[in-house]
C-alpha cells in the first residue's frame, strides 16, 4: 500500500482532539491498533492512503486537511482556562482544537483584509482595579460605559470568536498566540451578560498575566476584579449606584453598564454603597428570582463585528461558506460553532451555501 505523501502529523493530532476521541476510540473506529495512531501522531510511521482515507472518514475531516501546512492551536499551558472548572480533558482538548480551526480562519482572514493592530497594554503586577484603570485611560475611554465589549475588543486587534462546545462546562479562554496577537474564545450558552463580563475577563488575564502563570484561584481572582472594574469604573459606580436601594432598582440600573445583576451588587457592595446585610439580601433575592442560571430583563447578545463584515463581503462576492471552509480544508460544520451563530442561509441562484445577510464590505471598525 502506498504511503500518503506530505502526511502532517500535526493535524491528526489536532483533528482527533477536536473530536474529543482518545487514541483509542479512533483506533477502534478505524480497525487500527492504538500503537499505530500513537506512531502516527509522533512522526514515526506515515499511514497508507487507506489508512489515511479510514481515519479521516470516522474523524469526518476532509482528507485534504491531513496533508496540510503545519498550523498550530492554543495549548493547555497558554490557554486561560480556569483550573477549578468541570470540564473534562477531552472537553478542554476539543475547545483547544476548535481554537486551532479559528486560528487557520483567521490567518485567512488576514491575508485578505487589514485588521486593526494589536493595542493591548500590558499590565503585568498592577493591582486588578488599576490595571482596568490604566487600560481605560491608554484607549481613551474615561468613565464611559461600554457599548459593545467585543466590538471594542476587536477595534484593539483582539481577535474574538465563539466556542465551538455547546455546554457551560466550558468556559471562556484567552490565549496570545505566538507572543503577539491576543484570542478570545467567548462561550455563547451563557446569557449575554455572562458572556460580556468573561470577555472583559479574559481580557484582564490578557494584560495582566501575559508574562506569568494565568491558572490558579488567585490569577482568577484578578480577572474577576479587572473585569469588575473594567465593566464598571468606581467613580462611574459611586456617582450613579446610590440610587441602587431595592433588588428593582439593581435590575433597572444594570443596563447602564449592560452586567448582569448579580455583577452590579457585587461591585456596589465592594464600592461600600451596599453593606454586607444589604448585598447578601439582595444576593438570596435574585436567587429567588433565577438570576444564577437565567437573567432577569437580558441584554442583547454581543457578536464579532469583523467576522460579520468578513463573511457578508464574501457573501457579497458570491463565495460560500462551503468555499471558504474547502479553501482551510475543513467542514462547514467545523467553522459555524466558531462563528457566533451567524449561520449561513440558502440563496437561490448561489451555488453552496450563500452567506447572509448583506453586509458592506468596509472593514474598518467603528469605537465601541
Amino acid at each position: 500500500m502506498n504511503e500518503t505523501s506530505d502526511f502532517n502529523p500535526a493535524r491528526l493530532v489536532l483533528a482527533r482532539q477536536r473530536r474529543g476521541w482518545t487514541k483509542k476510540s479512533l483506533a477502534d473506529a478505524t480497525s487500527l491498533s492504538g500503537k499505530t495512531i500513537s506512531l502516527y501522531e509522533n512522526g514515526d510511521l506515515t499511514p497508507s492512503n487507506e489508512s489515511l482515507s479510514s481515519i479521516a472518514q470516522a474523524l469526518n475531516f476532509p482528507l485534504a486537511f491531513f496533508t496540510g501546512a503545519d498550523t498550530d492551536a492554543p495549548t493547555d499551558e497558554n490557554a486561560s482556562f480556569r483550573s477549578f472548572s468541570r470540564m473534562t480533558s477531552g472537553q478542554k482538548f476539543s475547545a483547544l482544537a476548535a481554537g486551532g480551526i479559528a486560528y487557520m480562519l483567521s490567518d485567512w482572514i488576514d491575508a485578505k483584509f487589514q485588521l486593526p493592530i494589536v493595542s493591548v497594554p500590558d499590565c503585568s503586577g498592577m493591582d486588578p482595579e488599576a490595571a482596568a484603570e490604566a487600560v481605560r485611560a491608554e484607549w481613551g475611554m474615561g468613565q464611559l460605559p461600554i457599548k459593545n465589549l467585543v466590538h471594542l475588543l476587536e477595534l484593539k486587534g483582539v481577535r474574538v470568536f465563539s466556542l465551538a462546545e455547546e455546554t457551560s462546562q466550558v468556559n471562556a479562554f484567552s490565549c496570545w498566540r505566538r507572543g503577539v496577537t491576543p484570542f478570545v474564545f467567548l462561550n455563547t450558552q451563557k446569557s449575554a451578560e455572562a458572556s460580556r463580563f468573561d470577555a472583559a475577563h479574559e481580557l484582564g488575564h490578557l494584560v495582566l498575566h501575559r508574562h506569568g502563570s494565568n491558572k490558579g484561584k488567585e490569577v482568577e481572582n484578578e480577572a474577576n476584579a479587572f473585569a469588575s472594574a473594567f465593566l464598571m469604573p468606581k467613580q462611574s459606580i459611586l456617582a450613579q449606584g446610590w440610587g441602587c436601594r431595592s433588588v428593582k432598582d439593581v435590575i433597572r440600573m444594570k443596563k447602564i453598564w449592560n452586567v448582569s445583576a448579580m455583577a452590579l451588587a457585587y461591585r456596589l457592595h465592594k464600592a461600600g454603597i451596599l453593606t454586607e446585610w444589604v448585598y447578601r439580601s439582595f444576593c438570596i433575592d435574585l436567587a429567588s428570582m433565577g438570576a444564577r442560571t437565567s437573567e432577569p430583563d437580558p441584554s442583547p447578545r454581543e457578536t464579532s463585528q469583523v467576522l460579520q463584515k468578513v463573511l457578508g463581503y464574501a457573501r457579497d462576492q458570491g463565495k460560500s461558506l462551503g468555499a471558504i471552509a474547502n479553501e482551510l480544508c475543513v467542514s462547514v460544520n467545523d467553522l459555524n460553532p466558531i462563528l457566533f451563530g451567524m449561520a449561513p442561509v440558502a440563496i437561490s441562484g448561489v451555488g453552496g451555501t450563500a452567506l447572509g445577510p448583506k453586509r458592506v464590505a468596509e472593514l474598518r471598525l467603528v469605537k465601541a
